[in-house]
């Protein structure tokens, strides 16, 4: 469902603010402490901000996808710990419900993650198994009205935190690749489930990564998402279309924000008598983010307007997270240059955003994927 403009940019005139007055003074302590504090999440939760994707008729705002991608790209003016809190239950957490699960399903997580009650995560990622996921060996075994699932996920953003996880695990051992691959709800208190000791990371703190083990973990038979097996991997598929879609929308919101301060930056650093934003190398730096980040803008906001047309941007989304995840580490790189010797010194916070933005290459599939699927989607037909 779409707002309406008075409604839409209350909402965006809130998050901003709470972005400014809230998040931005809390960046350096949410580093340094590695947790976003509890009262902050309430107030996310009390702000709607854990439902912006979950339809309405089961307690979110029902964002359109073009006004999800706007709300994020304000969230991404401030550490990516923040949007990565409520990304997940907006995201990957809730989308493969929304989109292929049963009513009983949707009513039973939904308004949950909507609220932020109940915190969700999705489970991909392998030791042996991240770039190919079709190569996944995670089991999931039926036995008598349960599945029995065994194996290892590994990366697993906010599983410190989650509630309930969205798994994917081979339920066809004979049938290799994507096929034999299914979804499943797993309530993160069942048993024969362990976390392994969080990750310390690059960057990004706040936003806890860990490995998530199932020993013969037993869930109820109704826990296979759409209550069909072999569609997992196409669900998964269908949730990273979006999910690359938002994401992208962070990558530019923090390229504003790196831009934004390194804008001021020059103005106020001076060298040989005057600002350092005289200086035409300096003007050109400026020149080439600002440029850049037009262009991730208009291709990321396109591309959510023809998926909110329920057109096929499958190509579309892996462009925008190819050409924005790059973007904003080239943004980045300039911002220390411009700071100089005070971008490299962590009071300034500039070196955190560049250690922040490096894993946008990687996840929800790296540079690399996103083109072999560009040059795939370009190729098909002939």
């Amino acid at each position: 469902m779409t707002l309406d403009s008075e409604t839409f940019n209350q909402l965006t005139d809130t998050v901003e603010r709470f972005v400014r007055e809230r998040l931005i003074p809390l960046e350096a302590a949410v580093a340094e402490n590695d947790k976003i504090p509890d009262d902050v999440i309430e107030e996310m939760r009390e702000l709607g901000m854990f439902g912006l994707a979950i339809p309405e008729a089961y307690g979110g705002l029902g964002l359109t996808v073009e006004e999800e991608v706007r709300v994020v790209m304000l969230m991404g003016l401030t550490s990516p710990a923040f949007r990565s809190a409520i990304g997940t239950n907006n995201g990957i957490g809730s989308q493969g419900i929304v989109i292929d699960g049963t009513e009983e399903q949707k009513k039973k997580y939904l308004p949950k993650l909507a609220t932020g009650e109940m915190i969700g995560s999705f489970a991909l990622t392998e030791p042996d198994a991240g770039s190919d996921a079709a190569s996944l060996r995670t089991t999931a075994r039926m036995d008598g009205n349960e599945y029995v699932l065994n194996g290892t996920k590994r990366f697993i953003t906010n599983a410190p935190s989650a509630d309930v996880f969205t798994v994917m695990a081979r339920t066809d051992p004979d049938t290799p690749g994507a096929r034999g691959i299914s979804a499943f709800l797993v309530d993160a208190g069942s048993p024969g489930i362990s976390l392994g000791t969080p990750y310390r990371k690059m960057g990004q703190q706040g936003a806890p990564v860990c490995d998530v083990i199932f020993e013969n973990c037993r869930i109820p038979a109704d826990s296979l998402i759409g209550g069909k097996e072999g569609q997992g991997f196409k669900t998964a598929m269908k949730v990273l279309d979006r999910g690359r879609l938002t994401i992208s929308g962070m990558f530019v919101g923090n390229a504003e924000r790196l831009t934004r301060d390194s804008v001021r930056y020059a103005s106020e650093r001076k060298q040989f008598g005057k600002p350092i934003s005289d200086f035409q190398l300096v003007q050109a730096m400026l020149a080439d983010c600002e440029t850049e980040i037009y262009a991730a803008r208009s291709m990321v906001l396109d591309a959510a307007r023809r998926k909110d047309a329920d057109e096929d941007v499958t190509k579309l989304a892996a462009i925008c997270k190819y050409y924005c995840s790059e973007m904003v580490g080239r943004v980045a790189d300039r911002a220390v240059q411009i700071h100089g010797g005070a971008g490299y010194i962590s009071e300034a916070g500039i070196e955190r955003f560049y250690r922040d933005v490096r894993l946008y290459r990687l996840y929800e599939g790296t540079s690399q994927i996103q083109q072999l699927i560009i040059a795939r989607e370009m190729l098909k037909g002939l």
